[in-house]
């Protein structure tokens, strides 16, 4: 009996664990989501919440132990200049695990892993894209609805 052992095995030894999570950290981070299985979000949750709560700290120290867990300079670099910012008045529940139904090859439950807030951060970059593309077709002379031609 596994009574007070506490954490997911994911089918998978310690290092193959590791691995995996440290992975899926670094996408959420880098991504701001990410679909995957209902066990696997669960297991990588208080993981991005405590690389949230590092990246307000904002200390040479807090970067070192973050740049020790995730993979790529990017997303430490993300973590601290933006996400430690936009997190920086709210205390924890930083992410949050949307059910998406069952995956078609196994069967297996998916997620999204995704921060909270993401989604308004994603409209509002759409919004400034498509903003950008009518000022670009009305300089050039031609309806912002109408296709640039390449040629």
């Amino acid at each position: 009996m596994r009574h007070k052992r506490g954490g997911y095995k994911l089918g998978r030894d310690t290092a193959g664990r590791r691995s995996l999570l440290r992975n899926l950290v670094t996408s959420v981070i880098e991504q701001e989501r990410v679909v995957t299985t209902v066990i696997k979000a669960k297991a990588a949750k208080p993981l991005v919440d405590k690389m949230i709560t590092l990246a307000k700290r904002d200390s040479l120290h807090a970067r070192r132990q973050a740049a020790a867990y995730l993979q790529t300079p990017a997303s430490v670099q993300k973590l601290f200049e933006k996400l430690g910012t936009r997190f920086g008045q709210r205390n924890g529940g930083y992410t949050r695990i949307v059910r998406l139904g069952w995956r078609k090859g196994d069967g297996a439950e998916q997620a999204m892993l995704e921060l909270v807030g993401s989604e308004l951060v994603k409209r509002a970059a759409e919004r400034a894209k498509r903003r950008e593309e009518r000022l670009k077709a009305i300089q050039e002379g031609r309806e912002p609805d109408e296709p640039a031609t390449g040629a």
